[in-house]
């Protein structure tokens, strides 16, 4: 009895991943108005951030080694991308624990005002950064509603690092929180249930069960939060006090480069935070694919 030749339904396609790379573009290819929509992404990202990118890198390459080596270590430039960088990995840190508590609260908890709070949330997005800057300076200065307390146990935020770091969990914190909510908001909570009746304790149940599905979003969240601060301007140089070497920020410190024409030493230290925020996003993605690896591993 012969065998009938496979139809085109039961025939097996090759599976190698070349033929499935190209199987994938040729899908692709013909929905339509690709090519034009495919144009039309990489010239809007051409004119919106390679090309000024590329400029400032250029504008660098004409230093040379010496001089930039030269305009990126005095002790003033080194102290500002201290302050800056180190500030705002210590806010983007804070706000991923106090953001995804919030986020929690919101998400889990009903309670009068819960529509409010959660309205509150989005206010460092909406409100100007000078305008920030000035409520922080009022809040937290010798004679303001919390400086004057605070003044009086020793501890003084304005015009110091202290405030520096302030502004940045200011503007930082809604991106955690908006960042983790919907996920949280996903989050079943008979998986919980469930854990419980496996009699898991409850940090078991938040170390095993909460933690492992909140992790990609809380990294987002988180650098997203440093890499909005690491470049904030308006609202920190209103309560920073700008003293050099002590509470001077790395973009004010360009500013007054820019003022004294000092172009290429300004785009030197504007490629140092650069390079740095690249790093940083580039770890945190790669620590996002391990943790998604992960847990398709479990």
């Amino acid at each position: 009895m012969t065998s009938l030749p496979p139809t085109v339904e039961t025939a097996s396609l090759p599976s190698s991943p070349t033929y499935r790379r190209r199987w994938v573009w040729k899908r692709a290819s013909v929905l339509p108005g690709f090519g034009l929509t495919m144009g039309l992404t990489l010239f809007w990202l051409s004119i919106i951030v390679l090309i000024p990118l590329g400029g400032m890198i250029l504008k660098t390459a004409t230093l040379g080694w010496d001089a930039f080596f030269n305009a990126i270590s005095t002790p003033r430039v080194l102290a500002a991308l201290r302050l800056s960088i180190g500030g705002a990995l210590i806010a983007a840190l804070i706000n991923a624990v106090f953001g995804s508590i919030i986020a929690w609260v919101l998400v889990r908890y009903r309670f009068p005002g819960r529509r409010i709070a959660d309205a509150l949330v989005d206010i460092p997005f909406a409100l100007p950064t000078a305008v920030a800057g000035i409520a922080l300076t009022t809040l937290f200065a010798q004679n303001g509603w919390l400086g004057a307390p605070l003044d009086k146990l020793g501890i003084q935020v304005a015009y110091t690092p202290l405030g520096v770091i302030v502004a940045l969990i200011f503007v930082g914190f809604p991106f955690v929180v908006r960042t983790v909510q919907p996920v949280l908001a996903d989050l079943d909570p008979e998986i919980e249930e469930a854990a419980l009746c496996l009699r898991a304790s409850r940090w078991q149940t938040v170390r095993r069960v909460i933690l492992p599905s909140l992790f990609p979003a809380l990294v987002t969240g988180a650098a997203l939060a440093f890499a909005r601060a690491v470049g904030e301007y308006g609202s920190v140089i209103f309560i920073a006090g700008n003293l050099p070497m002590v509470s001077e920020i790395a973009p004010l410190l360009i500013v007054i480069k820019l003022e004294e024409f000092s172009y290429a030493e300004a785009t030197a230290i504007g490629t140092i935070m650069l390079s740095f925020a690249f790093l940083m996003l580039l770890a945190l993605n790669g620590l996002q694919r391990w943790s998604r690896r992960y847990e398709e591993a479990q």
